[in-house]
């Protein structure tokens, strides 16, 4: 179980790598002026293979994590809470493909001074898991 637990904190540190640069291209994105074509096309290129990057990281965390709850029986209300913080990551994932999407079809409309706040999203809910699987609190 170790080796699964080492997997894990693996592929959520790297799946997290992802979630917390994806939204700072996007702030990127949202500051390109509309005739800087090569640098938009440059931005959409790392943002798509990013996101395609990260996307089986975040797959296989969750999965490794799921081997871990149920390999070693842990049970407690924080455990509760840390589940329900990934499912909200993991929605902010697929959301993340919806704005690269918009992104790339030139549907944004939202200011890289909201994709500033949008990137905090996944550094205050991983603070809040660490503090839940650390402490256990409940």
């Amino acid at each position: 179980m170790l080796v699964v637990k080492t997997l894990h904190i693996w592929m959520v540190i790297s799946w997290f790598a992802g979630l917390f640069y994806l939204p700072r291209i996007f702030v990127n994105l949202a500051m390109v002026p509309a005739e800087s074509v090569a640098e938009r096309d440059r931005l959409l290129l790392m943002a798509g293979k990013l996101y395609k990057f990260m996307t089986p990281l975040g797959v296989f965390a969750v999965l490794t994590g799921l081997w871990l709850w149920f390999g070693y029986g842990i049970s407690g209300g924080w455990l509760h809470a840390k589940t329900t913080l990934v499912a909200v990551l993991a929605v902010y994932h697929w959301h993340c493909g919806r704005v690269l999407k918009q992104f790339q079809t030139g549907g944004n409309k939202k200011t890289h001074i909201w994709y500033r706040f949008y990137n905090e999203l996944p550094v205050v809910v991983l603070l809040i898991v660490l503090f839940l699987v650390v402490l256990k609190p409940f």
